[in-house]
This record gives structure tokens, sequence and C-alpha cells, in this order.
């Protein structure tokens, strides 16, 4: 084991499994958060119809990106679900508030959107679930089909 490996599994871990966690908030209404109900409420008031359809899918995009990028499993899959919900959450929420985060912008979705398409990028590292399948050294192909498929997501979220 690399140091570079344990850096990229303590990025994987973190980011994922707060995805994963924030994702569980929305569908499960665990950690304090509103669950699939309330949450589809939410995705209606900003033009998700139906709300608790998308709520669903958001949710489940960061709940279960987050946990394939935590394992490093399916790794550019993973990223581009993650992608997809912040491109989305950055035009219907953040995107008029500005840059900084403590005035309701787009600092926290950037931050993650980058991890995801520098993880694909990089690849996961060797304690990783995908370190024996051709996309689990990463590159630019993985980048590009993970930001490629967050941003095709996205727009098809976004036009519906």
């Amino acid at each position: 084991m690399t140091a570079g490996d344990a850096g990229l599994l303590l990025v994987r871990l973190t980011f994922g499994l707060f995805m994963a966690g924030h994702g569980a908030q929305k569908l499960f209404g665990l950690f304090g958060g509103p669950g699939l109900t309330a949450t589809g409420k939410g995705f209606e008031s900003l033009g998700y119809r139906p709300g608790k359809v998308f709520a669903a899918i958001g949710g489940l995009s960061e709940f279960l990106g987050g946990l394939g990028l935590a394992a490093g499993l399916l790794t550019p899959l993973a990223a581009a679900a993650l992608i997809g919900v912040m491109i989305n959450a950055m035009a219907t929420v953040t995107g008029a508030h500005g840059l900084w985060e403590s005035d309701g912008g787009v600092e926290y979705n950037v931050a993650i959107t980058v991890v995801a398409i520098a993880v694909a990028a990089l690849g996961p590292g060797r304690l990783a679930l995908d370190r024996l399948f051709p996309w689990g050294n990463g590159g630019w192909a993985e980048a590009a089909l993970a930001l490629g498929l967050g941003g095709i997501g996205a727009a098809i979220a976004l036009t519906l």
C-alpha cells in the first residue's frame, strides 16, 4: 500500500460516506433528514414534478453514488451520479447565491463535483473493489465518462 492509495481511500471514504448519508437523509429520514415525502415536497417547490420521484432519484444518486465512491466500486458511474446531482443543485438552488456556502452558494457542490471527477481520473486506488477492472486505474476516459454521464443525467432532469 502506498501513501497515495491511503490518501485516495481517505478521500473516497470521507466524501462517499458524507454523500451516502446525505442521500439517506432524503430517502429514509436518517441523520435528522426530512425523509422522502418531505423531500419530495421540497423538490416540487423547485419545479420538479412529480417531486417524490425526483427526490427518490436524487436521494438514490447520492446514496448509491456515495457508497460506490466510498467502496471504490463502479467508480466512474458512482462519480457520474454525484456529479449529476451536484449540477442539478447548482442549477436550481445554490447557483443564484454566488460562490460561498455561507451565502447559500455553490462552494460545497463544486467541491463534491471536483472530488468525484478527480477520483474518476486518478482511479480509486489499490484499496478499492474496482482494482481488478479496467476502469480501476482511472484515466481521461473514466473522468470524461463520469462528467459526461453526470452532465447528461442533470440535463435530462432539468428539462423534464
